[in-house]
């Protein structure tokens, strides 16, 4: 009865797609950014709201949940068919963050008990109060034991976070590697100039947290001579220390800050660098900032780690650097400063990329394909 009368619905029009998140529904951020465009291309399909809890499905006009956030994943009943795109690391890393602040290094361990609460406090990689801590092991935990209990198909945003999943139990038929998608920025963006490489100005765009890699950047830029000039677009709890820093290198005048900054602000400090430089520490998820780049036709410098590399070709639409290699980003910085014709090449190159691989349009197609092969698969619970 409930599989006619979801024929019956999809045939009138009312079966509809329905993206899942509390952290969405309530508080918006990176993941609402990336739903609202999938809905400017895909939005016919969508249901209008967002669901906060898998209780309130309607298995009867439901289509398809998507899920955004691996808490909701214990709620699963296998009433509908269902998908899981992993956005961060949370649904196999307590504190989300894979990085030990006490080293600044990238964590490569695996889920543990022992593991991880060691993370926690000795490797400073998340709260080290001990409720927090437990939250973090059982949320985990509940999240593999649910993908792997019901087969739950999960998306993930680079092969760096696919594989995380295999380390952890998921078969690999059950795990696909789907890039990112993003708009056409709202301004264009020309190709690199002579007038805009001869200011010499460099862009680092993000939240202002230790493990994005600001402090070795403007280490870095103490390296470089005046006037290689950097413009910070961003913010967060670390940029009070980080200001601090930034002074006692003495680089006050060669530094602007600019705090968050909405599309307009981005496009025309876009038009105004040379290159964007991506300097974190962490096992970044996939890394969006580069293919913000390619799509102004910016060549992007970054570290090699987590999926950032996937996301670079290197020599050919950026360059690549090992983490914190202060002598390393002062090299490839530099190299763009004196060859504007390489700059601009990588540039055309990521622009020719981003067209071909990390529209929206192209990523929705996929996105689709996705949905249609696994409501035909699912089988009720």
């Amino acid at each position: 009865m409930i599989a006619t009368w979801r024929i019956y619905c999809k045939e009138l029009g009312h079966e509809k797609i329905i993206h899942c998140s509390e952290l969405l529904a309530r508080a918006g951020g990176g993941v609402k950014t990336y739903v609202d465009a999938l809905y400017g291309v895909m939005g016919t399909s969508f249901a209008p709201e967002f669901l906060a809890s898998l209780g309130a499905v309607d298995p009867a006009v439901t289509a398809l949940l998507h899920v955004h956030e691996e808490r909701l994943l214990s709620q699963y009943q296998g009433q509908v068919p269902i998908v899981f795109t992993a956005h961060n690391h949370d649904a196999y890393c307590p504190s989300g963050t894979r990085y030990f602040s006490t080293s600044q290094t990238p964590c490569d361990r695996t889920l543990s008990v022992v593991g991880c609460t060691w993370g926690h406090y000795a490797g400073g990689c998340g709260s080290r109060r001990p409720q927090k801590v437990w939250e973090g092991l059982r949320r985990a935990q509940e999240a593999c034991g649910a993908l792997q209990r019901h087969r739950i198909p999960v998306i993930a945003n680079s092969d760096f976070v696919r594989t995380q999943f295999l380390r952890h139990g998921v078969p690999p038929e059950q795990v696909v590697t789907l890039r990112y998608g993003i708009r056409e920025p709202e301004v264009f963006c020309p190709p690199l100039t002579e007038a805009v490489h001869r200011a010499q100005r460099i862009l680092f765009l993000g939240r202002i947290v230790p493990d994005k890699g600001l402090d070795w950047l403007l280490e870095t830029l103490k390296l470089l001579p005046a006037p290689i000039h950097l413009d910070i677009a961003g913010d967060g709890w670390y940029r009070e220390q980080v200001q601090g820093h930034c002074e006692s290198l003495g680089l006050g005048d060669r530094v602007t800050w600019h705090g968050w900054c909405n599309g307009v602000q981005l496009d025309a400090l876009f038009a105004q660098c040379f290159a964007v430089v991506f300097p974190s520490l962490w096992h970044e998820p996939a890394g969006i900032v580069t293919l913000e780049a390619y799509a102004r036709h910016r060549p992007i410098i970054a570290s090699a780690v987590g999926g950032i590399p996937e996301h670079v070709r290197a020599g050919e639409t950026g360059l690549l650097v090992p983490v914190n290699d202060r002598a390393g980003l002062a090299a490839a910085i530099a190299h763009l400063v004196a060859d504007r014709q390489q700059a601009i090449a990588l540039g055309l190159a990521g622009r020719r990329w981003y067209e071909e691989a990390f529209t929206i349009a192209h990523h929705a197609r996929l996105l689709q394909s996705i949905y249609d092969r696994t409501i035909s698969q699912w089988v009720p619970a």
